[in-house]
């Protein structure tokens, strides 16, 4: 189900009969939004990753310790949320541009599982561990529920910029080489005679003889003396 409904989106989706191209083959053969909108997806990811590790560092006892973590969260949250928002929207324009590859590709996939890993830890540390922050806000070795959702988090967003690094660089894959060297192989039309002398048989006078060499008269097929 869900590899035709990717199919579609890829291939039929806004098909156009003169470009002979959907929307999504469109996007992704364009000569700079692909690339323009990678960029802002990486450049976001690492201003809300940025930030989110530095309240993650702190909810450690790593950094900050003299600094209650409210004042910390309250000043680097408004740039967390907007590097967040537009990570996941441009992520998602990028999907669309080439669904089924992503679909059928295993780090993406892990990647996905560790976003929805995030993603529960994130509601578990405002509905669950935040409840009580009066409590260890100032304290310089917060709790452990307070590390525990610090460390998925930090462990979570390490391991998702690593596989999406591994799906933008196909680093496992070594075959272009070697197509490569089957296409240029030479034939065997190509290799036949190859490095001989021209003679009067092929249509081509051979070169003049140099000062003091013999000329040994050559014969065209059929012909006699």
């Amino acid at each position: 189900m869900f590899h035709e409904f990717f199919r579609w989106l890829q291939e039929d989706l806004g098909f156009s009969e003169t470009l002979a191209a959907s929307w999504s083959q469109q996007f992704l053969g364009s000569f700079n939004l692909w690339s323009l909108m990678e960029g802002t997806h990486v450049v976001t990811l690492m201003l809300f990753a940025g930030t989110i590790w530095i309240v993650d560092l702190r909810m450690l006892g790593v950094i900050f310790k003299d600094v209650p973590f409210s004042k910390i969260n309250d000043r680097i949250l408004p740039y967390t949320m907007v590097g967040f928002a537009a990570m996941i929207v441009t992520g998602f324009i990028l999907f669309l541009a080439k669904p089924m590859d992503y679909y059928h590709n295993v780090w993406f996939r892990a990647k996905i599982i560790f976003l929805i890993i995030a993603s529960i830890n994130i509601f578990w540390f405002h509905y669950k561990v935040q409840k009580n922050q009066d409590e260890w806000d100032a304290n310089p070795n917060p709790p452990f529920p307070v590390k525990l959702s610090a460390m998925i988090s930090l462990t979570s967003w390490v391991l998702i910029i690593l596989f999406g690094r591994f799906i933008a660089y196909n680093w496992y894959e070594c075959v272009a080489g070697e197509e490569i060297f089957e296409e240029g192989e030479p034939t065997e039309d190509e290799t036949v005679g190859e490095g001989a002398a021209p003679t009067a048989a092929d249509g081509v006078d051979p070169p003049p003889a140099e000062p003091g060499e013999e000329t040994v008269p050559t014969e065209a097929p059929g012909e006699e003396n």
